[in-house]
């Protein structure tokens, strides 16, 4: 079961819509969809919110440490309340994905993710889950820094917010822990195919 929610992003009015905040986005999405209110935790460094599912307690967290020391925060709450890495799960913007494009998987590298990497660094293991949030590439690595602290263009924060709302139709299946339901749902993105007409008559 995840007992910890993570969503990475950079704090203050001017990182609100760029592009390294979708995982602030989806916690949001998922507060209003449980709704909890994130607030201010000097303890764990961060926006917090707690809620019980299913008899355990359920925590939703954003640090405010900015993106590099992303772990500072996330450690200190799964340290305290004992939360392993396989109880957590933590939303974050993709790189290697289109926007529209959402993926759900453990463990695995950082990819150069600068707030992952901190999380390895405090958790002291990759085993948590990902939530993988497509942003897209601009094509140059040069250009990654200032790719990920721009606002999306109109169409691309569309397609990104579709994804949110996508990846949150496999929100309950998030909260009760089974991961591989929850993985398939995520992972489909086509309609499914119309049912062919019935034959006159019948």
């Amino acid at each position: 079961m995840i007992k910890l929610f993570v969503g990475l992003g950079n704090p203050g009015p001017e990182y609100e819509g760029t592009r390294h905040n979708a995982g602030f986005w989806w916690i949001d999405a998922l507060a209003s969809h449980l709704r909890v209110q994130l607030t201010p935790d000097r303890n764990y460094y961060g926006l917090v919110a707690r809620t019980t599912v299913q008899g355990e307690s359920i925590w939703l967290l954003e640090p405010q440490t900015f993106m590099n020391l992303s772990g500072k925060s996330v450690g200190a709450l799964a340290r305290f309340f004992k939360i392993k890495p396989e109880e957590i799960l933590v939303a974050h913007d993709e790189l290697d994905l289109p926007p529209g494009q959402v993926k759900l998987k453990k463990g695995g590298g950082h990819g150069g993710h600068n707030g992952l990497r901190d999380i390895h660094a405090q958790l002291g293991s990759p085993d948590y889950w990902r939530l993988r949030i497509g942003i897209g590439h601009p094509g140059n690595k040069e250009e990654v820094p200032h790719w990920v602290l721009r606002k999306p263009a109109p169409d691309q924060r569309t397609l990104i917010e579709d994804s949110i709302i996508h990846a949150m139709q496999a929100a309950s299946e998030l909260l009760s822990g089974d991961m591989e339901k929850a993985t398939l749902k995520i992972h489909t993105t086509k309609p499914a195919r119309p049912k062919p007409p019935r034959p006159a008559g019948t």
